[in-house]
């Protein structure tokens, strides 16, 4: 089964009166973008943590948070003075420098930048390292069934689209035989217009073999199913295969504008308009696998 790059994850555990809390989510990107929140006393153990989401999640844009909360009235987090105030008295001087509007919400704007709070800093204790990896393994099995979730979803609108496609190209045979004849009516008809009542029917003969040659669509319609085939087969191969199904798609809109190119006949126009409305939708979607 494939998987969405879409998820999210969340679990809670408590001890010696605090509150551990992880918090991931997971959006689509071309490689791992890792963001982490993490509370000093857990710094240490940063890189541990980002190896094991690289091994875990493989691609996505990812933000990891832990937070710690008192559960026991003690605060591990204070509001650095000193700091909040030194931003402050500099984005005031900037705003009247710009003359821009100061923030409307001055607490917002201020906590969320960097060293604005300070926690308390203890030796992290194993048993709690032990707690906060079970939590943080949790979250992360949550985006992931999150993220499979998501990913059947995806397949089942994947097979819809290209077994639609799939019907629509058979239904281009069915106009394959009227479309030379009308080739040649219209030529004829093209002829006559201009008053150009005299001509050599075998050469003519040969110019419509070689005309008609260049307009074949056997070829771009084997290779367009090849495709199509080629798009279930990577499906059901499952997990890590979203790179592979965008080149596919790719190639399947490239031979279904050939198509359209080649066409030269209103009804099968409007089939292939059909087939790139299908495979937008596609492609819509594909750059969410993992």
């Amino acid at each position: 089964m494939i998987q969405s790059m879409t998820g999210f994850g969340k679990s809670t555990g408590e001890l010696n009166e605090k509150r551990i809390t992880v918090e991931i989510k997971s959006l689509n990107s071309k490689q791992l973008d890792l963001n982490t929140r993490i509370p000093g006393s857990y710094r240490e153990k940063e890189m541990e943590i980002r190896s094991e989401l690289l091994q875990k999640l493989e691609r996505g844009k990812i933000e990891l948070s832990i937070f710690l909360e008192s559960v026991g009235g003690k605060s591990f987090s204070q509001i650095n003075q000193p700091v909040f105030e030194a931003y402050y008295r500099q984005i005031k001087e900037i705003a009247t420098n710009l003359q821009i509007d100061l923030p409307s919400d001055w607490f917002t704007v201020l906590l969320r930048l960097p060293e604005t709070m300070k926690t308390d800093l203890t030796e992290l204790d194993e048993k709690e390292w032990v707690l906060v990896q079970q939590i943080f393994r949790n979250a992360v099995d949550q985006l992931i069934a999150f993220r499979k979730q998501e990913g059947s979803m995806l397949e089942e609108i994947f097979l819809q689209k290209i077994n639609n496609i799939t019907a629509l190209l058979s239904e281009i045979n069915k106009y394959e035989e009227g479309r030379i004849e009308k080739i040649k009516e219209k030529i004829l008809d093209a002829l006559q217009k201009n008053e150009i009542s005299t001509f050599d029917n075998n050469r003519f003969e040969q110019e419509l073999i070689f005309y008609i040659e260049k307009l074949d669509i056997n070829e771009e319609k084997a290779r367009l199913k090849n495709h199509l085939d080629y798009f279930i087969d990577t499906l059901k191969q499952g997990n890590g295969q979203g790179k592979k199904l965008g080149f596919i798609a790719q190639e399947i809109g490239r031979e279904i504008n050939t198509l359209g190119s080649k066409s030269n006949h209103a009804e099968m126009q409007q089939i292939v308009v059909r087939m790139k409305d299908e495979l937008e939708q596609i492609k819509e979607q594909v750059f969410n696998v993992l």
